[in-house]
């Protein structure tokens, strides 16, 4: 289940793509099976050595087309252990949520991504987020949980004072947020109550089946109670005489 689009963020083989706080790695397969170069990052060893093997997996099973690579590796979003200007593209998706220094990682995106690259930064939105923290304390309140909800003009606030322009939002997963909203009343926890477990079987038949009915639904939905908020921008090329006067 990717929530970035890539129609709307496209990606050339042979591309270098630093997927940041990968989690399970969903972003970073996509990158690979469209024939990128892919660090997949996270401070999660054991999800790490899980996306390790599915690199592996994916690379004998003939998934990845010619020229594309792909590293799995633990690391600190807000310390990356890469050159300035390393990358051609920057994924950071449901993370910004979770970490006190934003700005920080935010700086830090920008640092390795080449002038002219493109981020894609997604984080639960602030309409459905909010049902979410009003309906349990549980599922924000513990550790590594998410510390802050974001409004879309206040990350496309601190995108433009990271020295990004930003070109483009949308919404995903609307077909998710009720989902959320009944795991947060009958409990975080609690996969036994009936219409959380109902609702669960839905979104996995969605998933597997793809029907058209429901792809045309999340659709109309997702500008209403889309569950992500999406962002996509560049990294400008510094200006001809700001380049000069830091060259002398």
């Amino acid at each position: 289940m990717l929530t970035v689009d890539f129609s709307r963020f496209p990606l050339a083989p042979g591309d270098r793509v630093l997927d940041l706080g990968c989690g399970a790695g969903r972003h970073a397969f996509e990158c690979y099976r469209r024939g990128a170069r892919v660090v997949a990052l996270d401070q999660n060893g054991e999800e790490i050595r899980e996306v390790a093997k599915w690199f592996a997996a994916m690379k004998e099973a003939g998934e990845a087309p010619a020229g594309a690579t792909a590293t799995a590796m633990e690391g600190d979003a807000l310390a990356l252990p890469f050159p300035d200007e390393s990358f051609d593209v920057v994924i950071i998706s449901e993370v910004m949520e979770h970490i006190p220094d934003d700005k920080g990682v935010l700086a830090e995106m920008v640092r390795v991504l080449k002038p002219g690259g493109r981020i894609a930064v997604t984080v639960p939105r602030y309409g459905p987020e909010k049902v979410c923290w009003a309906l349990s304390d549980a599922y924000h309140e513990v550790e590594g949980g998410h510390i802050r909800i974001y409004k879309a003009d206040e990350l496309l606030a601190r995108m433009r004072e990271a020295g990004l322009r930003p070109y483009g939002t949308h919404h995903a997963h609307a077909l998710h947020s009720p989902y959320w909203w009944l795991k947060c009343a009958f409990g975080v926890d609690n996969d036994k109550a009936l219409p959380v477990r109902a609702y669960h079987k839905l979104l996995v038949w969605d998933i597997m089946k793809k029907p058209l009915a429901t792809r045309v639904a999340e659709q109309a939905l997702n500008p209403l109670i889309g569950k992500s908020f999406v962002a996509y921008a560049t990294k400008p090329h510094l200006p001809r005489a700001e380049a000069e006067a830091d060259a002398t």
